[in-house]
């Protein structure tokens, strides 16, 4: 990367190739539930829990994957993890069936834990408190870009190359991000793993207790918002409004709310403070889950998830950056359980959707979302106030 003189700039461009092209391999199969469930004959709430074999994985690699990243070299695991996503995302273009599929979203799940939170970990050890948050808004750009394009050109694409091209498309994205990974400079030297070691950085971060409650907030966070996703397909078709194009949109809005917030990053963070940010995101969530609730027309709802994207970006970067530092010689094992804590979410978010959906019906689970998520923006906001972040 000679062409890019600034290490911090460089850093993010390397790291968030990969974070792109996993990210890419996780969305690009929310928009697709209607034609998958046409394909193998089954409900779209069963096509929807693809996306809780891709998230439950990805979140119960972490404890592993975290420490290893300490002792090995985060870069040398990202590494590694790419190559093992490649190979998943190939496989997965030639499943014959719904389970087979299932699997291999399994295993991709699993190796994709091991690309954006370390790159988060590795953004950690490299750049300045003070500069942090901003860096990692622009690596948040390079992952939601694989968002985008996931959500986007899988319902675009669809239609031309079918659901197993799209799969292709995603390895070939990961096989190219690891090639960049691979020019650049070696890692650094790697030590010996210890498990013994490893368990007792955990128990130490877990008896923190600005620690444990980020990681219960990004739980919640991951459950309240990420069940939407595999149903919006299956919202904008109850209504009339579309289906696999229109979600596709919707995702592809809500990961652009990303570009919103980092670019209004700075003026945020200068006048309303990490804490007011966070207060201001949970309105901004609330009202975008609102509007999606009862979006009268599709691009009232595409819309919608743009809004939602904007305020979960204001939340989300802030608990981020707070977990950076609240075990700062062991930030990968850190990085690596907030992951796990937030994939957990995701994991459940589907069957909860699918619950809400099934007895209160989807405005009544979208709504109760939308005051989920202000509530724990309050909760947030006021831990921040109080300085608990930093303390136990």
């Amino acid at each position: 990367m000679p062409l890019i003189s600034d290490p911090t700039t460089r850093l993010i461009f390397v790291l968030g190739l990969g974070a792109g092209a996993s990210s890419l391999a996780g969305r690009a199969l929310d928009p697709l539930v209607g034609v998958l469930s046409g394909e193998f004959a089954v409900a779209a709430a069963t096509v929807a829990l693809l996306t809780t074999a891709y998230a439950l994985p990805y979140a119960l690699v972490q404890p592993i994957l975290g420490p290893i990243g300490d002792a090995l070299g985060k870069r040398r695991v990202i590494r590694v993890c790419l190559v093992v996503l490649t190979l998943a995302l190939v496989a997965s273009a030639f499943a014959p069936t719904l389970a087979a599929l299932a699997v291999l979203r399994v295993l991709a799940g699993a190796a994709s834990g091991g690309v954006f939170p370390l790159a988060i970990a590795s953004v950690g050890d490299n750049v300045p408190l003070e500069r942090r948050q901003v860096a990692l808004s622009r690596l948040l750009v390079a992952g939601l870009s694989g968002s985008i394009a996931g959500g986007a050109l899988s319902a675009l694409l669809e239609p031309f190359i079918g659901w197993r091209g799209v799969m292709l498309l995603c390895a070939a994205a990961c096989l190219a991000s690891l090639l960049v990974l691979r020019e650049e400079s070696p890692p650094p030297a790697a030590r010996r793993f210890n498990l013994a070691e490893a368990l007792n950085r955990y128990r130490s971060i877990l008896g923190l207790a600005a620690a444990r409650r980020l990681y219960m907030a990004v739980f919640i966070e991951g459950a309240l918002l990420f069940g939407v996703f595999p149903f919006l397909a299956p919202l904008f078709a109850q209504r009339g409004q579309g289906g696999t194009l229109e979600a596709g949109f919707a995702i592809a809005g809500y990961a652009l709310g990303g570009f919103v917030f980092a670019a209004l990053a700075p003026v945020l963070l200068r006048r309303l403070g990490q804490s007011g940010t966070i207060m201001l995101g949970g309105v901004v969530c609330g009202g975008g889950l609102a509007m999606l609730a009862v979006a009268p027309l599709a691009w009232i709802g595409i819309g919608a998830c743009l809004v939602l994207g904007t305020g979960f970006y204001m939340i989300h970067s802030a608990i981020q950056t707070r977990v950076t530092e609240v075990a700062p010689q062991s930030r990968g094992s850190a990085v690596s359980l907030h992951a796990c804590s937030f994939f957990l979410g995701q994991s459940v978010g589907p069957v909860l959707m699918g619950a809400g959906w099934a007895t209160v019906g989807p405005v009544a689970a979208l709504l109760a979302s939308a005051a989920g998520m202000v509530l724990l923006a309050v909760w947030l906001s006021r831990a921040g106030r109080r300085g608990a972040a930093g303390g136990r």
